[in-house]
């Protein structure tokens, strides 16, 4: 076995968990940082947990002495009572420093395609924001910019395919031409197992094969699973307050106003060569039985 120590923050979670479990396979040493200590470790001893202790640097850079590589996963989905992007930033920028401090070799860090520090979007900004601080640390770095991650425990490809089971029509915003590049979670965490390998510095759109413009990625989704809907073309605002009284219902946050937005702005596009190789719509097909079978809840997640 390689005795090298790599660590994944949020292994108990969704692309942390793929992360992890693709470094078990090539024989490391992996610990994980978790919020979530009071879960059951799905890899029992094989992968030890520690708390973040953002509020502690020194513990923190404790947890990671011996590590070589760090594999960041972290981040919020959006600003919620109990979490935000700001604190979200400030703790990325303490968990840089703490690698630093440890002597970790190499950051794989998770951000987002078409980041940008003038977006006038939060999520795409902070992001941006949390890329250059890891650029100036010092620290070997690969940043991978995924545009959506599909699993069977995502949250954006269920969602879509639940709603369709759930209602007679489905909302598009505006005409629903913009598009996307989803990723399969398990090829985006091969990448981020080869990235862990390598020395260079290096910045890579991580998306998937298949393009879709969004109007056509739903109706894909609902033609494979049994459910096409009538598009009904509506504003952005009518369909955020649409999304904000499912969520009422389901409990969750089903979508933002920066979602939405970057959505409708082409931000979860860019012209790159594809980074995964396995196609959204032969996986929807695969688990066309399953997929929205119930709703994916965001803070159910985190409340977990």
């Amino acid at each position: 076995m390689n005795q090298e120590l790599h660590a994944v923050t949020g292994a108990f979670g969704f692309s942390g968990r793929y992360i992890a479990r693709n470094l078990l396979d090539r024989g490391l040493n992996v610990l994980t940082l978790t919020n979530s200590l009071h879960l059951a470790n799905p890899f029992g001893e094989r992968v030890k947990a520690h708390p973040f202790h953002f509020d502690k640097p020194d513990k923190l850079a404790e947890s990671l002495s011996g590590v070589s590589v760090l594999y960041n996963t972290y981040w919020v989905r959006f600003n919620y009572k109990t979490f935000n992007y700001s604190t979200a930033v400030d703790n990325t920028f303490t968990l840089f420093e703490a690698a630093k401090k440890a002597g970790v070799k190499r950051v794989v860090h998770t951000s987002i395609t078409n980041p940008s520090e003038n977006s006038p979007y939060e999520y795409f900004r902070d992001k941006a924001i949390i890329e250059k601080r890891l650029i100036e640390s010092g620290i070997s770095y690969a940043i991978l910019r995924p545009a959506v991650l599909f699993g069977k425990e995502g949250i954006l490809i269920n969602n879509i395919a639940w709603a369709l089971r759930k209602f007679p029509f489905f909302s598009i915003f505006g005409d629903g031409n913009y598009r996307l590049q989803p990723i399969y979670v398990d090829d985006f965490a091969k990448l981020a197992a080869e990235q862990g390998e390598k020395n260079e510095n290096t910045i890579i759109n991580a998306i998937g094969p298949e393009t879709f413009s969004y109007r056509g990625l739903v109706a894909e989704i609902g033609s494979i699973i049994g459910k096409k809907r009538p598009f009904i073309s509506v504003p952005p605002a009518f369909g955020y307050f649409f999304a904000l009284i499912i969520g009422k219902f389901v409990h969750d946050v089903m979508l933002t106003k920066d979602e939405i937005n970057g959505l409708m702005d082409n931000l979860l596009y860019i012209d790159a060569p594809p980074a995964g190789k396995t196609k959204l719509t032969e996986w929807v097909r695969e688990n066309a039985d399953i997929l929205g079978s119930h709703y994916e809840s965001e803070l159910a997640r985190r409340k977990r």
